[in-house]
């Protein structure tokens, strides 16, 4: 039976690691080493909870934060019901049902902690990803960005203010969010965050945080939005390849540059004035031109009109890259979205709930821990079923770990492995359905009920009920 022993920065994170289907032999099951959460711990100084009665060590916190996120009942409520579920599994005395305990110490986790476990995940998954999910045996980054929204209080409304169109009082605060996911394993190697609105708030901006994430011989993939002869320039400085769609306010003509076949030719991008954003250091640094080479291709779908696109790329040489191929490459892009929609939708992080910036952003990076994590046991059940992890389904996954949550945690360690094996089995018998042709009207068939929209602040929306039907009594 596990028990947690007192040791430095509180109990072993061995509760965190077994949920996710760690035992030594599986596939990845170094993602993430015990060790190097201590090392993370004591980096951050995270030494509270060090008595021998203590309940809330970072190890329990740690576990009972992510399985919060990742649960369909995300209440501190329920996150304290599973605590006292997991110590009553491992012998131990129940703690109490209150939650002030946790949500003091939930508070005491530092969010660079919390990211540096996200990304440490997240980059081994993919170093260890096998050569046939990479494409020629780089790493493929896709990026792309989106909003969440936060619990509509000051303190959240003075850091991410709601968008300036709404109404006082009547919208939410809104953060934008830029990540980097891999092409292979779907795992996030680096994330952004900050206003939506306001300076230096726009993705482009964002995206600029995230370049130490990158590597040599990376090649970035992403939309028009971030084809701009700085990005390609700042990248093609940190020797990363990039593949975008042409910006719309970029002109073309493939009767001129170099010709390298139909619709495929080589052209030379001059260097703008320097923008407001960056340093005269780093202008000078900058080429005055780049070559950049300019693909078009044309998508078919049955049933839609052919739409032809036009992609710049620095994967200049012809003979090397077909045009074929920077086509399939662009038209990977499409994943990042269905990425960004298992973050939002399926782990629900559409809406977050803390009352602080500080703690929306430790719930921001807890929902993105887990989600690599989650990752993570989809990579070993591709291996063990063959297969690409993006053939399995995020959501099924996610909803078997739930199931086995306790099992896992508490199986005793001779069957930890018979557990682990069948999670991943089941895990890879819910591949991705192949829905050719899909066409859906975007309209639902249920009926939601029918509120009228607050178009005002609450107070005022309240004061004039008042007004109108007077104060109601509730004794």
């Amino acid at each position: 039976m596990l028990s947690y022993p007192p040791r430095r920065c509180g109990s072993r994170f061995t509760a965190l690691l077994n949920t996710f289907a760690n035992d030594p032999g599986l596939p990845f099951d170094q993602a993430l080493p015990e060790a190097t959460i201590e090392q993370a711990a004591a980096d951050y100084h995270l030494d509270f909870a060090q008595g021998p009665d203590d309940i809330y060590t970072p190890a329990i916190t740690l576990w009972a934060f992510v399985a919060q996120v990742l649960s369909a009942g995300k209440s501190c409520v329920a996150a304290v019901a599973r605590i006292m579920v997991l110590r009553l599994t491992l012998g131990l005395r129940p703690c109490s049902a209150r939650t002030g305990g946790y949500c003091k110490a939930r508070a005491k986790l530092p969010e660079g902690f919390l990211r540096q476990l996200t990304y440490q995940v997240g980059a081994t998954v993919e170093d260890q990803a096998p050569h046939s999910w990479r494409w020629r045996g780089r790493r493929v980054l896709l990026a792309d960005g989106c909003e969440v929204t936060a619990a509509d209080t000051q303190a959240n409304q003075k850091e991410y203010p709601q968008p300036s169109t709404q109404a006082t009082g009547v919208g939410f605060p809104m953060l934008r969010l830029v990540v980097l996911l891999t092409f292979a394993t779907a795992s996030l190697v680096g994330a952004a965050v900050g206003p939506h609105e306001g300076k230096e708030s726009g993705e482009t901006a964002l995206f600029r945080q995230l370049l130490d994430c990158l590597r040599p011989d990376d090649v970035v993939v992403a939309d028009r939005y971030y084809c701009s002869y700085w990005i390609v320039a700042l990248l093609q400085q940190l020797g990363v390849a990039v593949v975008f769609r042409l910006h719309q306010r970029r002109d073309y003509d493939f009767r001129r540059g170099r010709r390298l076949g139909p619709g495929d030719h080589l052209v030379v991008w001059h260097k703008p004035q320097c923008p407001d954003w960056m340093d005269a250091q780093t202008y000078a640094r900058l080429p005055d031109q780049l070559t950049v080479r300019e693909v078009r291709f044309r998508v078919t779908v049955p049933g839609y009109r052919p739409e032809a696109i036009v992609a710049a790329t620095t994967l200049c040489a012809a003979d090397n890259y077909r045009k074929a191929e920077i086509a399939d490459l662009y038209h990977w892009r499409w994943h990042v979205e269905l990425d960004i929609r298992a973050i939002k939708q399926t782990l629900k992080m559409e809406q977050l709930v803390c009352k602080t910036p500080a703690m929306v952003r430790r719930e921001l990076w807890a929902h993105l821990l887990g989600y690599n994590l989650v990752r993570k046991v989809l990579a070993q059940a591709a291996v063990l079923r063959g297969g690409s992890p993006r053939q399995l389904s995020f959501a099924g996954g996610l909803q078997t770990l739930e199931a086995f949550r306790t099992l896992l945690v508490s199986g005793a360690a001779a069957l930890r492995g018979t557990v682990c094996w069948a999670v991943l089995l089941a895990i890879g018998s819910h591949p991705v359905g192949d829905r050719p042709g899909r066409c859906e009207p975007r309209r639902v068939k249920r009926r939601p009920k029918k509120y009228r929209r607050l178009t005002q602040a609450r107070a005022a929306a309240r004061a004039a009920t008042v007004r109108t039907h007077g104060e109601v009594d509730r004794r």
